[in-house]
């Protein structure tokens, strides 16, 4: 029995911005809102955290 794991990609289909915790959601087979709130925490202590490591996915992470 071989399970073939999916790429890592920004989602198309479900993204509020660029699809990013659509991607990872996906990916880790979990619902995106748990990325969406956790990137919303990570906004929480000044911003910069959050927006620095979405900048970075939209960046790195390539699109469907």
């Amino acid at each position: 029995m071989t399970t073939q794991k999916q790429a890592l990609r920004r989602s198309r289909k479900n993204r509020v911005l660029a699809g990013v915790c659509g991607g990872l959601a996906e990916f880790f087979g979990v619902r995106s809102f748990w990325f969406r709130l956790a990137f919303l925490i990570a906004l929480i202590p000044g911003g910069v955290p959050g927006i620095l490591v979405y900048v970075l996915m939209i960046i790195i992470v390539p699109s469907e």
